[in-house]
């Protein structure tokens, strides 16, 4: 009987703590893999904690995993025992309906299956993610990870380096758009700075702290702002392409949209326990400005991400924690205190669990 070593939480005011599971029987085009490192997403302490409302117990969280494959169906066709190889924030979707068929299947008409607290489409059980040792995905949701890059921090990459990516090249950013805002320099934003930047744009941090000025401009800022500063924003006036917001607290969106040109995008990636104050309509209208929004990216996009961040040897800056030490680096995380993202080591849970 193969037995799964996880950590999960059992009710929403519970720590996490080990649980066990049996994963399901290979299918046809599964792949099985040995998770390596998992990141560890702010999503992972909603769920957990149901503060979404919509936790099913027990949770096993981990949407940003890398791991070496170690079995495969017998129809499997991309992936063979020992690739590196990862696993975003979906594994299914619908694959039929307009998104899916478009290679979008984070806007699956019908529903994604997430990595955890999802609901398997063949079965109806529930789905465990990658706070564990080894997982079992359809081939189809699987990603190949470039070997040049180090894997701990390629796994954060799996949900937010797409994230900030989709964005990015959904509004063309780098020749054309060159001049690209990231507001906040969080988990999110570090990876749209180092993004945008090896894209070519001209990038421009803003964010709250002085503090992290210099920790901006070494990720690849060309000018931080400090946002609260009006005089330092209005230097900036009308001059922005496109900016991307990663805050996910409730603030003002009103002096971001000034600086944006004619035409010129907001995309918010950031999600708030509260929804931000609507903003002004004629600072809209009488730029044609807009702004949008955008949930991590489909596959295909993901691998695209995957392979350019290969090509410009982009990963994520991280703090590599042991499986232990999960429930303080969640209060951690409420403080923003770390650079710029925990990632779990699952070996320690495999030497914990084998103690």
């Amino acid at each position: 009987m193969n037995i799964t070593h996880a950590y999960a939480a059992q009710d929403a005011k519970s720590k996490l703590a080990p649980f066990d599971y049996q994963p399901r029987e290979l299918r046809a085009h599964d792949v099985q893999l040995e998770v390596l490192f998992c990141g560890v997403c702010h999503s992972d302490l909603h769920q957990a904690r149901n503060e979404w409302k919509n936790t099913i117990f027990p949770v096993v969280p981990g949407h940003e995993v890398v791991g070496r494959v170690t079995a495969v169906g017998p129809e499997t066709q991309k992936y063979k025992v020992g690739d590196l190889v990862g696993v975003g924030c979906m594994v299914d979707s619908c694959r039929s309906c307009p998104s899916c068929q478009e290679g979008l299947e984070q806007y699956c008409e019908n529903g994604f299956v997430g990595t955890y607290n999802g609901e398997d489409r063949e079965t109806g059980a529930i789905t465990y993610g990658g706070y564990s040792t080894a997982m079992v995905v359809d081939e189809s949701f699987v990603l190949r990870i470039p070997e040049n890059l180090q894997l701990a921090g390629v796994a954060p990459l799996l949900c937010a380096g797409i994230t900030t990516y989709s964005p990015l090249r959904h509004w063309n950013v780098g020749p054309g758009k060159k001049k690209v805002g990231i507001v906040g320099l969080g988990g999110l934003g570090h990876m749209g700075v180092k993004i945008a930047h090896a894209m070519g744009a001209h990038v421009v941090l803003f964010t709250t702290s002085p503090s992290k000025i210099e920790d901006g401009k070494r990720l690849g800022a060309d000018e931080v702002v400090i946002s609260k500063d009006p005089e330092h924003m209005a230097q900036h006036a009308n001059s922005f392409d496109f900016i991307l917001n990663t805050v996910a607290a409730q603030h003002d969106l009103n002096p971001f949209i000034t600086l944006l040109k004619r035409d010129g995008n907001m995309t918010l990636v950031g999600a708030p326990e509260h929804d931000h104050p609507a903003p002004q309509v004629f600072n809209l209208i009488f730029k044609r400005r807009s702004i949008s929004g955008s949930l991590i990216g489909g596959i295909a996009e993901t691998q695209e991400m995957l392979d350019f961040c290969g090509e410009h040897g982009i990963t994520s800056d991280i703090e590599l924690i042991a499986m232990d030490q999960i429930n303080e680096a969640y209060e951690r995380m409420l403080k923003s205190d770390v650079k710029y993202r925990f990632v779990i080591d699952i070996n320690t849970l495999r030497n914990q669990s084998a103690a």
